[in-house]
């Protein structure tokens, strides 16, 4: 067998055992340069959400929590997720196997947070609309805070699981020196994908059908004057026009989430998504989806808009600023 040409070895001194320069995208300046944009535009909006959410006494509501819980996750897309990828495309990996595993551990557990947020919400909103009653006494700000922290300890647990071949044996996240990827194996994949996808897109949408068939309901009802005790199945007109407004902000988040999320889970259907050209896409999109949040805030949600004056101009920093009424 011939030996591979140095110059085009990530690690010359290993010889057949080093991957090649070659198997890595070549710079594309435009290209880095609108992932870079991505990646800080990423950090900067979801931290706006998190101080927002944070400071702000009128928005530590119950829904809010599981916003700010979503945007912690989307903040470590941006802060860890999107510039290992962006490395991992476009350079040789240099921090060895424990590095690598590590990074792979904390970007599954990231990205896993972010889906069980958004079925967290999905269920928060179910309750909202359709019980509206009971909301109050079944979802408090203790009861979310306990979700929540469950949420991302089952998930860490999980990947713990998935991922333990590669944690106990790290050497598995590369064929060659160089490369830093999680290759699943067949099992591993199927039951990756129906956990973190198959199974949360059901919830998701089975719930969502639920509140919009309900909304609809209720608004053909007031619209057509008629009271709470001649609706069947339907939501009580005691749900808030706020409440359904809500879930319409929030049912578009959970849209995009779906639009983002598909193209990745598709792809793991078809083959190998670890290094085709068109794969890095797929996995950008999936990314994507973090960034995109906090826009759909900005467009939505007015107390966002007011939080983000609040603090751009620093008026957070006076006194009693964390009363200001945003709603």
């Amino acid at each position: 067998m011939e030996s591979k040409n140095h110059s085009e070895l990530c690690f010359p001194q290993l010889a057949n055992l080093s991957c090649k320069k070659s198997m890595f995208e070549s710079s594309e300046d435009v290209l880095n340069a609108l992932l870079s944009l991505t990646c800080v535009l990423t950090v900067l909006l979801n931290l706006l959400v998190s101080v927002a959410i944070s400071h702000f006494r009128q928005l530590h509501t119950p829904t809010n929590l599981l916003l700010l819980s979503l945007a912690v996750s989307d903040v470590l897309v941006g802060l860890l997720v999107w510039p290992g990828q962006i490395y991992i495309r476009t350079s040789c990996w240099a921090f060895g196997d424990i590095a690598c595993v590590c990074y792979q551990f904390a970007s599954y557990i990231v990205v896993s947070a972010s889906v069980g947020n958004m079925v967290l919400i999905s269920v928060d909103r179910y309750i909202a609309i359709c019980s509206p009653l009971h909301y109050n006494v079944k979802v408090t700000v203790n009861t979310i805070q306990l979700c929540v922290c469950l949420c991302w300890l089952l998930l860490s647990l999980y990947c713990s699981v998935l991922l333990r071949d590669h944690l106990a044996h790290p050497e598995k996240c590369r064929s060659c020196y160089g490369e830093c990827v999680v290759h699943l194996n067949v099992s591993d994949g199927i039951i990756n994908m129906v956990a973190i996808f198959i199974l949360p897109l059901s919830i998701i949408v089975t719930l969502y059908t639920r509140v919009f068939m309900v909304a609809v309901s209720q608004a053909r009802a007031m619209r057509s004057h008629v009271t709470c005790n001649k609706v069947q199945n339907s939501v009580p007109l005691g749900a808030k026009k706020s409440e359904l407004k809500a879930a319409r902000t929030l049912g578009v988040l959970v849209l995009v989430f779906l639009v983002c999320f598909c193209p990745f889970y598709i792809s793991s259907l078809v083959g190998d998504i670890s290094f085709s050209t068109s794969a890095h896409y797929v996995v950008y999109l999936y990314n994507f989806n973090s960034c995109v949040n906090p826009l759909i805030y900005a467009l939505f949600y007015p107390w966002f808009r007011r939080a983000v004056k609040h603090i751009v101009t620093l008026r957070i920093l006076q006194p009693g600023s964390s009363g200001a009424k945003l709603v």
